[in-house]
């Protein structure tokens, strides 16, 4: 094996572990998989660690008010003692409380964790979001183990675990955007936003699998999952492809230099440039570049003048809210992650609370019929992703998809308890229709907003765009959970509960109107001057 003389190195330790054992420098193309890969996995354990809350809702609430407005006072076949403060009367409002405690911070972390990461090293803060996230969740769990039934406790670890959550979602939809092109971007970015759904089936199954032994395990899982991918990011994550252009290591077999180059952002194509050069000027060269690098702004653009590094210069607050979609997009999502959390937070309660086909299902039953929502909405990002690539109408399918989610959501409530096969077809079409715009609006349109012609090459705005979309949304997600908790424990019950869905939804479909004439008016153009000019 030739032996390696690192002469500067801004690379994560396992890359360096990875080029001294393969012999060799992996390629571009390797490095982009990686990135993906790694992201993907990292934000499926985020999503993975929010899921127990919903599983182990009807665990907390007990039995002895929660179907009194659904099925009446009948007994359960698998009845449930609760847990104190959250078996009481007003149960349902304390586990929206806790709810809120976390996507209001969440939230609110959102809109300055997307401005802080802009700023500095993203493997370091994605690193350190995670090993928090995976603390507090564990803390959470803790309270059953330690026999803690003080509100308090619960509010203030929610209330933490959303501030290190907040810096998830901008960190790896920064990394991802910088390593691919705008050409399939909703496709790839589609595929990759998987990770939500399947993040929530992971961690469906493996809450409900820790009911058996005990709710406090459902939360301890998935937090010892997160700081293991925390361990994977730190070692192996390349936040952008400019940071390989620093990298020179002398070979002593070949005696070369190897520099890595990827030609465009917009083609997603890559190259290693190789200069063959002695050891000694080996280190000349790479004192100089780093010498360059630090002095000139443009250093790294020189080998990049389609990709810009970050570090060059940051866009404000306030100009990332002025980019044309910004704000539309970010009120839609408001709208459309109020319902999609609402699911994500209650549909295990909604299913356990409601008898289908005049047959109750278990805590275990219920979180595993649950499933099939996120598992429709897999297929609907993907689709949504790649709708967006062919026509280039963003606006018009994430439109389309959330008016196309009200008849799904009616017919769920209305005739859903049926049968058990009609419940679980309305659940795919329902996941199918509500995570397709919510999955495309996160990824591929943040990322396409957030390298904005508008910017003027400012490539520093993708994480503080995403932030302010995915903030917004946040809000939403804060929103829809705590009022199912206050709506469902009033008169109205759940008819009132996805009568605010109901509207939702459209609120959201509505809200891309107007940018789904712009795109109308743009294609006729196009095609007035494709036929006349």
């Amino acid at each position: 094996m030739p032996s390696k003389i690192n002469i500067y190195s801004k690379l994560p330790l396992g890359i360096e572990i990875l080029h001294i054992r393969a012999g060799r420098k992996l390629s571009y193309t390797t490095h982009k998989l990686l990135v993906l890969i790694i992201t993907f996995l990292c934000y499926m354990s985020y999503h993975a660690a929010r899921k127990p809350p919903s599983v182990v809702k009807s665990v907390l609430r007990g039995d002895s008010a929660m179907f009194s407005k659904e099925v009446g006072r009948q007994a359960h076949p698998h009845p449930l003692t609760g847990w104190a403060p959250f078996n009481g009367d007003n149960g349902e409002s304390l586990l929206g409380e806790v709810d809120l405690a976390f996507l209001g911070t969440y939230a609110i972390g959102m809109f300055f964790s997307g401005h802080i990461c802009d700023q500095v090293d993203l493997r370091s803060f994605l690193t350190i979001g995670m090993v928090g996230s995976g603390i507090c969740v564990i803390l959470h769990g803790l309270g059953y183990f330690l026999n803690c039934h003080y509100l308090l406790y619960y509010l203030i670890v929610s209330v933490l675990g959303g501030l290190f959550q907040s810096t998830g979602w901008p960190s790896v939809v920064s990394a991802v955007a910088n390593w691919c092109g705008k050409g399939k971007r909703g496709l790839v970015m589609g595929v990759w936003n998987v990770h939500t759904s399947l993040g929530n089936i992971l961690g469906t199954m493996v809450a409900a699998w820790g009911l058996s032994a005990g709710w406090g395990w459902s939360f301890a899982i998935p937090g010892v999952i997160l700081l293991a991918c925390a361990v994977l990011v730190y070692l192996f994550l390349i936040g952008h492809p400019d940071d390989l252009n620093s990298v020179a290591c002398l070979s002593s077999d070949a005696n070369r230099v190897v520099v890595y180059s990827s030609s465009s952002s917009s083609s997603s194509s890559s190259s290693c440039a190789i200069a063959l050069s002695t050891a000694a000027a080996a280190t000349s060269n790479c004192n100089s570049n780093s010498a360059n690098s630090s002095s000139s702004p443009s250093a790294s653009s020189s080998l990049h003048p389609n990709h810009p590094h970050h570090p060059h210069r940051s866009v404000r607050f306030i100009d990332a809210w002025r980019i044309p979609g910004v704000a539309s997009y970010a009120f839609c999502l408001f709208f459309a992650k109020l319902v999609a959390y609402t699911f994500l937070y209650w549909l295990p309660f909604y299913i356990r609370s409601a008898p289908i086909a005049e047959h109750m299902l278990s805590a275990k039953e219920a979180g595993e019929l649950s499933t099939l929502f996120d598992v429709g909405g897999v297929m609907g990002g993907i689709l949504a992703g790649h709708l967006s690539d062919r026509s280039g109408a963003s606006a018009a399918v994430a439109c389309s998809f959330t008016l196309l989610s009200v008849p799904c959501l009616y017919l769920y409530r209305t005739i859903g308890h049926s049968s058990y096969a009609l419940n679980a077809a309305l659940l795919l079409a329902s996941g199918f229709f509500v995570n397709g715009p919510y999955a495309l609006i996160t990824t591929a349109v943040s990322a396409d907003l957030g390298t904005h012609e508008s910017l003027q090459g400012c490539a520093t705005a993708l994480a503080t765009v995403s932030a302010i979309i995915d903030g917004m949304g946040s809000l939403g997600a804060a929103l829809g959970p705590m009022l199912t908790g206050i709506i469902s424990s009033s008169g109205g019950g759940f008819d009132m509960v996805f009568a605010m869905l109901y509207t939702s939804a459209a609120a959201a479909g509505a809200l891309l109107v107007r940018l789904v004439a712009r795109e109308i008016a743009a294609f006729r153009e196009a095609g007035f001057k494709k036929d006349f000019l």
